[in-house]
């Protein structure tokens, strides 16, 4: 964990120094403005890692402030980061300029190359180098930083606007081909990644409680990463889900967030309201088999996923619905026969273009899929970790139906 810590807190220190020098050091002369800028950076610096150790802490009101840097200070750097190419080929431009230049004129000295606070160095035929001019090299900066600025709280505010507001209902129908035809059309309601936490509280329970009772499911689903907190600190918030209806009951496996906190209890809490958690164990539907399976995270804690437990005994005739929080976890499922596993965790990528690193560690980010034959739904979630911000994955909530072939 100090090994782990340090590597982050190196990282986030060297994305602020790039910050820095890219929105202060070039775009102001030494002076006040650039004083300010580099305290600036340094106090947001220091509020990304102070808000993810106080909000594990209890401290909730660094929440806000702190995500919201973190989402901006994201999109600050895609942005900048793309824009070093197109500059990067504007200044070889110029310098080719600069050359072709002097090599028109008989006999002249190449110029000298000078950092971005040296003297202009004069051509031959005494024009200042375009790419050499100090007040050409400072407004080109403040362009790209303006830039930059502006498209980042662009997108920033259009995620959060996305984020807070009510997840879509989508709707997928998934052929079973061992599904009886007396179960054909079954319905079930799946929800993931609700996050209740510092930022989303009762309001968002009762929302997405509301969603699923409307669609007169006859399963609900609640697939990990419920809560971000203890049971004394959102046991309210978490108490709307015991109005939650369906024809066969409502089903709850834990995600990797409901062990970074007494996961027990949550267990403990969420039978109290009513519903059923699913423990590395399956249940007969009249003629589907309903399983769950625990966490990979659960394997720090003696309580993780355990697949030859939940399906010792099955009988291979009858069409499986696993429920399971990662998607990868869809590994092992293809192993017992499992025709289709929902899932959750990966939001959709929550922050295009991160979802292109969710794909390094999850086969299907959104959506149906297969692995290694066995059907894999992963619905986006209906809320958010981190950053309150959701741009490219927006929260959901799925109806899934299933039907025979």
């Amino acid at each position: 964990m100090i090994g782990f810590l340090a590597f982050a807190f190196a990282v986030i220190g060297l994305i602020h120094l790039y910050l820095w020098k890219r929105l202060v050091r070039d775009t102001t002369r030494p002076g006040r403005w650039r004083r300010a800028g580099s305290v600036a950076a340094a106090v947001l610096a220091v509020l990304v890692p102070t808000t993810l150790i106080g909000t594990r802490a209890g401290h909730w009101w660094l929440a806000w402030p702190g995500y919201l840097w973190l989402a901006v200070m994201f999109y600050l750097i895609v942005v900048l980061v793309a824009l070093e190419i197109p500059m990067l080929v504007a200044k070889l431009w110029l310098r080719h300029r600069r050359r072709a230049a002097a090599a028109a004129v008989p006999h002249a000295p190449e110029p000298a190359l000078v950092g971005a606070a040296g003297p202009a160095v004069e051509t031959p035929a005494g024009e200042v180098p375009l790419d050499h001019s100090p007040d050409r090299r400072l407004l080109l900066a403040r362009g790209v930083a303006i830039f930059a600025g502006l498209t980042a709280a662009g997108i920033s505010g259009y995620g959060i606007r996305t984020a807070l507001g009510p997840p879509q209902l989508d709707r997928v129908a998934i052929p079973i081909a061992r599904l009886p035809r007396t179960m054909d059309g079954l319905r079930i309601a799946l929800v993931s990644d609700i996050h209740l936490g510092p930022m989303r509280g009762l309001s968002h329970t009762e929302r997405i409680v509301n969603m699923i009772n409307n669609m007169d499911a006859d399963i609900v689903a609640v697939v990990g990463d419920m809560v971000d907190g203890t049971v004394e600190e959102l046991g309210s918030a978490a108490a709307p889900l015991q109005r939650l209806r369906s024809r066969y009951g409502a089903y709850f496996v834990t995600g990797n967030h409901e062990y970074f906190t007494e996961y027990q209890e949550w267990v403990d809490e969420v039978a109290r309201l009513g519903l059923r958690p699913l423990r590395n164990e399956r249940l007969e539907i009249e003629g589907l088999d309903l399983a769950g399976v625990n966490d990979i995270a659960g394997r720090e804690f003696d309580d993780g996923p355990d697949f030859a437990k939940t399906f010792d005994g099955r009988d291979p005739n009858r069409p499986t619905v696993l429920l399971a929080h990662q998607p990868v976890q869809a590994v092992d499922a293809a192993k017992y026969g499992v025709d289709l596993q929902l899932s959750g965790h990966t939001h959709g990528g929550q922050m295009v273009p991160w979802s292109v690193l969710v794909r390094l560690e999850q086969p299907i980010v959104s959506g149906l899929g297969t692995v290694d034959g066995t059907k894999v739904y992963v619905t986006n979630g209906a809320g958010f970790w981190g950053p309150p911000v959701r741009v490219g994955a927006p929260p959901q909530v799925t109806l899934v139906e299933l039907n025979s072939q």
